[in-house]
């Protein structure tokens, strides 16, 4: 049985509500079948989110890591190639914080997912969800920990496969703008999809972007 890591993140920028969140806590009441499942839900915080990712990877000792993020404006699920190492201080998290440096001042320019990118997104468009491989994971808070994940299991889990998909905004956080969303119920579906696909991975391979 495939051990697995899934993440997502908490709400931020005055949500109520952030759909990382809400399909993780739906996969840990029903995970899919196959896999040995550990969730956690990690903060919006620069300067407390790469210690509890630590942490958790740590304690679950994964095969697999799946990072779920949330990203406005995505009209299906984005799956991410490849992490930066770099923030934007566009945005600020949830602590009044921003950041306009390095992730690791000593790591690589970019680690690329080790996960099965372009089989995920097939894999979902069969089933009818709008997907898509995405270049890189942005400057915020999902790079961060996008970066952060490839970082750890080069050091400490190097045949761990890890990466990030950014998933559309709830209905009810739409209501306001005028911006894509998609259902919980079709995101805990792609989500499990992901899961599924990602638990058929091989070890990881080198992840450093050349």
């Amino acid at each position: 049985m495939t051990r697995m890591l899934v993440t997502g993140f908490e709400p931020f920028a005055g949500s109520s509500a952030n759909p990382s969140q809400r399909l993780v806590e739906e996969l840990a009441v029903r995970p899919p079948a196959g896999v040995e499942l550990a969730t956690a839900v990690l903060p919006v915080s620069y300067a407390r989110v790469a210690g509890e990712l630590r942490a958790v990877v740590r304690a679950a000792e994964p095969d697999v890591v799946v990072c779920f993020g949330q990203a406005d404006g995505r009209a299906g699920i984005f799956v991410e190639r490849f992490a930066l190492n770099l923030d934007d201080a566009a945005n600020v998290d949830n602590e009044g914080a921003s950041s306009a440096s390095p992730v690791e001042r000593d790591g690589p320019v970019a680690y690329r997912s080790t996960l099965p990118v372009d089989d995920i997104v097939a894999a979902l468009r069969a089933a009818g969800i709008p997907a898509t491989a995405s270049r890189d994971a942005g400057g915020f808070l999902c790079n961060h920990v996008f970066y952060t994940l490839m970082r750890t299991l080069e050091r400490e889990r190097p045949e761990t496969v890890g990466g990030l998909v950014h998933v559309p905004l709830l209905p009810e956080q739409a209501l306001e703008k005028p911006v894509a969303s998609m259902p919980l119920e079709v995101l805990v579906r792609a989500a499990a999809i992901v899961v599924a696909v990602a638990a058929g991975a091989g070890p990881s391979q080198d992840a450093r972007a050349s």
